[in-house]
C-alpha cells in the first residue's frame, strides 16, 4: 500500500515503515504528526484519487529528527561586468518515518519492529589474579663499579676569515669594449 501526499507544498510517494526527508516542520523530535492532503491511495491494485483531495485520509508519520542538508553553492556572474557573487546555504529537514496510511478514524497504530540494542558481553580481565605467571626470582644486583664519566671532546671549529663590517668585496669590473666606428661609404 503506497500514497501520495502533500507536505509543506511538495508531493511525496510514501509507505508505511518509510523514512523521508521534507523541509523543516515545527513539530518536535519524537512527535507523532498527520498529513490530511492524501492525493491518491493505492491498495492491492485499488486506486483512489482525490479531487484534490481524498477526504477522511490521512498519513500519519513520528518526526525522527531535525538535520541540515548538503551544502548548495548559488553562483551569479554577469560577463564582461566583472560582477560576481557567490552564496550559499544549507537547507533544514525533518526526518520523518511514516507509521501509518489510512482512513482518520480506523488508522491502526502499528508499532514499527524496534531494533534491539545488542548488549556487548563483559570480557574477564585478559589476566587474573590466579592465572598470573610465577615472576622469577629477582637476582642479586651487580655490584657497581666506579666509572668515571667520560669527558666530551671540543670539536674543533673553523674560523672564516671575516672581513670588517665597513668593508664590502666588489666584482673585478673591466672596461666595456670600445665599438669599432661605422665606415661610411
Amino acid at each position: 500500500m503506497y500514497a501520495i501526499v502533500e507536505i509543506a507544498g511538495q508531493q511525496f510517494k510514501v509507505e508505511e515503515g518509510r523514512k523521508i526527508f521534507v523541509h523543516r516542520l515545527e513539530a518536535e523530535k519524537d512527535a507523532i504528526v498527520e498529513f490530511n492532503r492524501v492525493l491518491l491511495v493505492e491498495d492491492n491494485d485499488k486506486v483512489l484519487v482525490g479531487e484534490p483531495v481524498i477526504e477522511n485520509f490521512v498519513v500519519e508519520g513520528k518526526v525522527l529528527d531535525h538535520v541540515k542538508g548538503d551544502k548548495v553553492i548559488v553562483f551569479k556572474k554577469k560577463r564582461r561586468k566583472g560582477y560576481r557573487v557567490k552564496n550559499g546555504h544549507r537547507q533544514l529537514f525533518s526526518e520523518i518515518e511514516i507509521t501509518g496510511i489510512g482512513e482518520k478514524g480506523k488508522l491502526g497504530k502499528k508499532e514499527t519492529p524496534k531494533k534491539e540494542k545488542v548488549k556487548k558481553p563483559v570480557e574477564p580481565e585478559a589476566v587474573s589474579a590466579e592465572e598470573k605467571p610465577q615472576e622469577k626470582p629477582k637476582e642479586k644486583p651487580q655490584e657497581k663499579t666506579e666509572e668515571k664519566p667520560k669527558e666530551k671532546k671540543a670539536t674543533a671549529k673553523k674560523t672564516a676569515a671575516k672581513a670588517e663590517p665597513g668593508e664590502k668585496k666588489t666584482a673585478a669590473k673591466k672596461p666595456a669594449e670600445k665599438k669599432a666606428p661605422k665606415k661610411k661609404e
